[in-house]
């Protein structure tokens, strides 16, 4: 078994499933059925933050890394690969909490938007 193809698709699923954690409720502006899938996985991405929990994505590439003899994370998915992009200070207490409130807050307008747009249809 090819365990760094795998570790690397692990990475790109968890890199998807964090942005529609964050951008998913825009899908449901398409398909509202989709805030069944949607709702659960922003909860879980902002308790994530909020607790500082390391997600079970993380601990699955680890597991594929290890077993192509590779460097695994100590730190969080969010941590080792989104933050570096977004900010260069390292990943805080406060700054998780403030990325789970993003999480929050984006998807309470974005369904906001989403309730007003269903009851001027009707």
């Amino acid at each position: 078994m090819n365990y760094k193809a795998m570790a690397d698709a692990t990475a790109l699923a968890h890199f998807l499933f964090v942005l529609f954690v964050i951008f998913g409720g825009l899908i449901v502006f398409k398909w509202r059925g989709a805030a069944w899938l949607h709702l659960p996985a922003a909860l879980w991405g902002a308790l994530i933050e909020f607790f500082g929990w390391i997600c079970p994505l993380t601990h699955l590439e680890n597991f594929f890394r290890e077993k192509a003899g590779a460097v695994t994370m100590e730190r969080g998915f969010v941590a080792h690969y989104i933050l570096p992009l977004l900010y260069p200070a390292e990943l805080t207490k406060g700054l998780q909490i403030k990325l789970g409130l993003f999480v929050i807050f984006l998807n309470i307008i974005i369904y906001g938007f989403v309730i007003c747009r269903h009851r001027t249809k009707k």
